[in-house]
């Protein structure tokens, strides 16, 4: 599911797929995190502005706040990593992704992303 995905340095990733925008932790924030035992989510409506906290995931090493990579408004979030946050250590980039969101992003938004190929060579 990598494939057109964009990593912000905060490591959340967007993916554009038939119009909807994903929103998800990458790989190695999940791998940086460990086990995940809690996760909380925003409401379907609230809006969020690049870079700022909209969800949180708490894990046994510790809780994160996870930043948006673009502005949006959350248009669903992931009902099944409410009840099974342990999905986000199974399947972070397929199944476990946070929130969809309609972008109201603008270029300018989009250039500090990195392409995940790019973003995984940064973070090895």
């Amino acid at each position: 599911m990598s494939e057109g995905m964009l990593c912000s340095k905060s490591h959340e990733y967007i993916l554009e797929q038939d119009g909807t925008h994903y929103i998800g932790l990458t790989e190695y924030a999940v791998e940086q995190l460990g086990d995940i035992v809690f996760v909380e989510l925003p409401e379907v409506g609230a809006t969020f502005s690049k870079n700022e906290s909209f969800a949180t995931v708490e894990s046994v090493k510790a809780a994160s706040e996870i930043y948006m990579p673009v502005s949006g408004t959350i248009i669903e979030i992931n009902e099944d990593i409410i009840s099974a946050p342990e999905l986000l250590n199974e399947d972070p980039l397929g199944k476990a992704w946070l929130v969809k969101i309609e972008t109201t992003a603008d270029e300018i938004e989009y250039k500090d992303l990195l392409d995940y190929s790019d973003y995984k060579e940064e973070v090895q």
